[in-house]
């Protein structure tokens, strides 16, 4: 039930839910409760609750599970408590790849793009592979401040990875190459991805206006 609310984006219904659960005197013998308790609040973006949770995590002991310890770590970067974020993930025995990404977009959401690019650098070098959550998260720190060559190092990459055909992927390249003035490289993108969506269509619409490209805009 806790985890259909939050599928369902009633964070507040899975919250209440849990309280509930605590009331009843029902002890959480599973990770599942906490990661979905820890999904609602993260996308409340509520800190203070969420603490209360992470308080409750550690004195039942479910701290050191891998799937509660990354919900912890997102939870906390999603709320923008980077030095918390940071803690629990140099906590981490092994940290995955939704360790990274949790970090990463922690970073591009606080506008801390160069921290979320030294992060990225720090994961290959960890040969952690990314994914195109990790990669749609870079893409956005190199839009946010308009570093192309960082964005083509990626672009590199992804292609490498085979990420290059992933639409989500394609419509963020096309959107840092469209805001940074690289139009060419625009056209060539969209000649290589399979479908457009809308996301690509405006990416590439506002790159022509942010230019002066109207003509082609039209």
């Amino acid at each position: 039930m806790i985890l259909g609310h939050v599928t369902c984006g009633q964070e507040q219904n899975a919250i209440e839910l849990f309280q509930h659960m605590q009331k009843e005197d029902v002890r959480s013998d599973d990770s599942i409760t906490f990661v979905g308790v820890l999904s609602a609040r993260a996308n409340m973006e509520v800190i203070e609750e969420g603490k209360h949770v992470h308080e409750h995590i550690i004195e039942n002991g479910w701290v050191s599970n891998v799937f509660v310890h990354n919900s912890l770590v997102n939870m906390h970067a999603k709320c923008g408590s980077l030095e918390d974020a940071w803690r629990m993930f140099n906590k981490m025995v092994s940290c995955d790849v939704v360790s990274w990404n949790a970090m990463i977009w922690g970073d591009v959401k606080s506008r801390q793009a160069q921290k979320a690019l030294q992060l990225f650098h720090r994961m290959q070098q960890e040969d952690v592979q990314p994914n195109s959550i990790t990669l749609v998260g870079v893409l956005n720190a190199c839009v946010s401040i308009e570093a192309l060559e960082e964005g083509k190092h990626a672009h590199e990459h992804i292609i490498e990875s085979g990420w290059d055909l992933n639409g989500f992927v394609g419509s963020s390249l096309v959107d840092i190459y469209a805001k940074c003035g690289s139009m060419e490289d625009v056209w060539t993108m969209l000649t290589k991805m399979p479908s457009q969506n809308v996301v690509t269509w405006n990416a590439i619409l506002g790159g022509c206006a942010m230019h002066g490209l109207g003509n082609e805009a039209f």
